[in-house]
């Protein structure tokens, strides 16, 4: 399932949520070009009368100081509303993307990796805010200020405007080879910075294994590798701008060369077209200069863009992402009387088959242990049966439901999964066993921690139920206990068992199991056993073509 969601899609929603402000920026871009075009046009004034021999009233010299105040209020006005709207358009942004998160399935999840899915929640929302704070916004401002200066001089040189027009064809293609070249390094740059992102993660999570086979060595070159790509595509980017500024300079001084120039040529015909007064010269000088200031930004402006652009299309990718059924709607049913039926199920992980053509049947209230070798997809057959992963063919179904089609909210009421190793959460214990849960009231936690034997300890924490967790709060067999209870304080039909004795000693492996027997009893359990003489109940063999009862 997809939804129809995008980056700009979320841009508009803000912009539609920030009316007010948005319009307050539109209005303060065109005030602040305004005012910047008219304090040359008072300055050439003033230096016409003063070389005419004439008085300056006061009033020119306080406009001429007053318009400067105002174009830089007008800035900083821009700058304020785009920084405020840049921080509720990267608000909804992340927000957007942490609810696709929690909608992608399991199996979407693992192809994902972590460094590429933590880049787009950061660098790529960063960039795509400075699309719109210093791109599209300081865009629209330069060109804006652009044309208002070929209009002004249009009106007071046209020689000067008509070279400036010659001009803009190759400013155009100059700049679109800067802007291809761009956003080819920015996408590479991105892909780079990703693979090497993900493998900061890795590293950690394996270092036991890496210091234990001396491969910090192989670690570190793939991640040097990974940052020399980036590095080239980044040495790319700053090629581009940093040919782009030089080319604008030296334009910006040729032309106001060849004016001289020209001005000064004595010549009737040409003054008709670049002829003009003192003042008129300074006020030209200076929209030259303004005229290719705005320009080069747009150099700047161009990157960003782009840089952008590449953080749209990943963002755009991820919410591509085919999303889990949350509500059941497509949740068929089957008269069986088999509470969990896998029908000739193939599934792989990329090009791995790690099931093939695998089937079993378990009725109600039965206890079977699957079995195997590591690697034959016990733990997989797991993930299949609570809907987290899809098989590639055939079918997996809980009462006669394709299990991955079950609803979120019955989830938990229908699987009680025990881990081999515990995983905690913030929050008191309470939380670890309700997992913020709202519909699991206190008389349900009290039970489950009765059925654990962990009741009469609990009560004699400082905050009983509402003591926070720590570490050291409870030993390795007490957590183990609080995993049995999270996993029966909603009462589920079936018991999902993942080998959790297996890091325990002799006698805490005996309570453990002890609470595990009167937690599951009732219910249809499913274990999974890697070590022979463990077993209970049926044994389904895993590791053939087909499953193999005894």
């Amino acid at each position: 399932m997809k939804r129809n969601e995008s980056a700009m899609r979320v841009v508009a929603e803000t912009i539609r949520a920030k009316k007010g402000l948005s319009l307050g920026i539109v209005l303060a871009v065109g005030a602040a070009v305004a005012a910047s075009l008219c304090p040359p046009l008072l300055l050439g004034r003033v230096i016409d009368a003063m070389t005419a021999g004439e008085g300056v009233p006061a009033v020119w010299a306080i406009g001429y100081f007053a318009l400067l105040a105002l174009a830089g209020l007008m800035e900083a006005a821009r700058e304020s509303g785009l920084t405020v709207f840049g921080q509720a358009m990267t608000h909804a942004l992340r927000s957007r993307l942490m609810e696709k998160m929690t909608r992608l399935s399991a199996d979407e999840l693992s192809r994902q990796e972590p460094g590429a899915v933590a880049a787009r929640f950061v660098s790529d929302v960063d960039t795509v805010e400075s699309l719109f704070t210093g791109g599209i916004a300081g865009m629209a401002a330069d060109a804006c200020k652009i044309f208002g200066i070929l209009a002004v001089i249009w009106l007071r040189n046209r020689g000067l405007a008509l070279v400036l027009l010659l001009l803009l064809p190759f400013l155009f293609w100059f700049t679109r080879r800067v802007q291809r070249g761009m956003l080819a390094a920015q996408m590479a740059k991105r892909r780079a910075v990703g693979r090497a992102s993900s493998l900061v993660p890795e590293t950690l999570k394996c270092i036991r294994t890496i210091r234990c086979l001396g491969k910090e060595d192989y670690m570190a070159g793939r991640y040097d590798e990974a940052i020399d790509v980036g590095y080239r595509a980044m040495e790319k980017t700053n090629f581009y701008d940093a040919i782009y500024s030089p080319v604008i300079l030296t334009l910006n001084a040729v032309v106001v060369a060849v004016v001289m120039l020209l001005s000064a040529s004595g010549n009737a015909r040409v003054l008709t077209l670049f002829g003009m007064s003192a003042g008129t010269a300074v006020a030209v000088m200076n929209y030259i200069g303004q005229i290719f200031a705005p320009v080069e930004s747009l150099g700047m402006e161009i990157q960003t863009i782009q840089s952008a652009i590449a953080g749209v299309k990943r963002i755009d990718e991820f919410f591509a992402r085919e999303e889990r059924n949350p509500t059941g709607e497509a949740c068929g049913q089957e008269p069986t009387d088999a509470a969990v039926e896998l029908r000739h199920v193939t599934f792989g992980y990329d090009e791995h088959i790690v099931l093939d053509d695998l089937s079993f049947r378990i009725l109600p209230g039965e206890r079977v242990t699957l079995v195997g070798r590591t690697g034959a997809g016990k733990s997989t057959v797991f993930k299949l049966l609570m809907g987290l992963y899809t098989p590639g063919s055939g079918d997996v179904l809980i009462d006669g439901r394709p299990a991955a089609a079950m609803a979120e909210a019955e989830r938990r009421r229908v699987f009680g999964y025990v881990e081999q190793t515990f995983h905690a959460v913030p929050g008191t214990v309470r939380d670890q066993m309700t997992l913020y849960d709202d519909s699991i009231d206190d008389e349900a936690v009290r039970r489950a921690a009765a059925l654990v034997g962990l009741d009469k300890h609990i009560e004699t924490l400082p905050q009983g139920y509402d003591t926070p967790c720590t570490p050291a709060l409870f030993s390795q067999g007490e957590w183990q206990l609080i995993s049995i209870a999270r996993a029966a304080v909603a009462d589920p039909k079936i018991m999902l068992l993942d080998e959790i004795t297996a890091n325990l000693d002799a006698e805490t492996e005996q309570c453990v199991l002890r609470a595990l027997g009167r937690a599951s009893e009732g219910r249809t359990v499913i274990s999974i056993s890697h070590r022979t003489g463990a077993e209970t109940g049926r044994l389904i063999m895993l590791g053939g073509h087909n499953a193999a009862s005894a």
